[in-house]
């Protein structure tokens, strides 16, 4: 890394033990936090660049639903002596980080949209748990990243449920009151069974798109995180830990699915969730037996009109730059395509 990026990571591991301490104060002073239940969260799970980010902000466009807004999953904890119910100033912080990481990279906004005030993934929440794959996502850290495959994920689910209620408390503080958490975080797809254990009553959407088009597209925002921390990226080096790390969780999850959860999954393709993606969200309410109210359908048609993919510039990306070629590809995720691509419209 170079002195910035050790800069950076070490804040970041900073931040998280300050984090840490800082909930674990609010947790004894308000033992409350604690009962806070967390029931019936959605958790979208699928490979990254399979369509999940647009589900999740349109699922969380739903007037009655909770998030983890990106400023949340930064700065769970309210800073000491603000008047945060009101006019929080980790907002603003928030939206100061988006600029210095999109300043340092400007291609990532190509990549993912960046909202501070959006929804986002929890996959921050187990950052500071110190069990997640944040770190390998902005560096070369093959140590830390054997160290997460083999560690037991439960204190990091713990810690996750903790920090729901947490948040869930402090949404409430705030005046804001819905019936359940719309949760969403490629990491899941590893950890199912982990996951059920902490959330018995979870419900998940999984995306799917052909591995073909997601794992390089997926090295690349590796290749750009990293290269704001490095300047020293092997694209090489990049495309095989990205392939190695997501075809081995896509292992477990669907060994998941086969030992006891597949009732849970509702299943959407990248191409129906472009083309009418409240098809897909219909399945969704179906499934969770939920009214799909009219005030929540105009919501997310709002959320929809006003981000439309054709607003950001593309995102370009081959299999060659990162050393792949199909056929690699197709050998890695062959039971998945086999289960969820092959035959169908998303197969290229």
């Amino acid at each position: 890394m170079h002195p910035i990026g050790r800069v950076t990571m070490y804040e970041r591991v900073v931040g998280s033990l300050v984090g840490r301490l800082s909930a674990q104060d609010h947790f004894r002073r308000h033992p409350e936090i604690l009962e806070e239940e967390i029931r019936e969260p959605v958790v979208i799970v699928g490979l990254g660049r399979t369509g999940s980010t647009m589900m999740h902000r349109l699922l969380s466009a739903d007037p009655d639903v909770y998030s983890v807004r990106w400023w949340e999953c930064r700065s769970p904890c309210p800073y000491p002596g603000s008047d945060w119910r009101r006019d929080d100033p980790r907002i603003p912080d928030a939206y100061a980080e988006i600029a210095a990481i999109l300043a340092a990279a400007p291609e990532l906004e190509t990549i993912h949209p960046w909202d501070a005030e959006g929804p986002d993934e929890e996959i921050m929440l187990l950052e500071h748990a110190f069990l997640s794959y944040v770190p390998e996502a902005f560096c070369n850290v093959p140590s830390y990243r054997d160290y997460v495959t083999t560690a037991d994920l439960a204190p990091g689910y713990r810690h996750l449920k903790r920090m729901l209620q947490f948040l869930q408390w402090q949404k409430k503080e705030a005046g804001q009151r819905r019936s359940r958490w719309i949760l969403k975080a490629p990491f899941h797809i590893a950890w199912i069974d982990v996951l059920v254990r902490h959330f018995p009553d979870a419900t998940f959407v999984q995306t799917h798109r052909d591995p073909i088009e997601t794992i390089p597209s997926m090295a690349s925002l590796y290749a750009a995180t990293w290269r704001t921390n490095s300047d020293r990226v092997d694209p090489l080096e990049v495309g095989r830990q990205v392939i190695e790390r997501w075809s081995w969780a896509m292992t477990r999850c669907l060994a998941s699915r086969d030992a006891g959860q597949e009732a849970r999954f509702v299943d959407v393709l990248y191409e129906e969730n472009r083309r009418d993606p409240m098809s897909g969200i219909a399945r969704v309410y179906e499934k969770i037996g939920r009214p799909f109210t009219d005030e929540a359908r105009e919501a997310m048609k709002q959320w929809g009109d006003e981000n439309r993919r054709d607003k950001r510039a593309a995102h370009d990306y081959s299999l060659e730059e990162f050393g792949y070629t199909r056929a690699q590809i197709e050998s890695a995720y062959r039971d998945y395509r086999d289960r969820f691509i092959v035959g169908r419209a998303e197969t290229k």
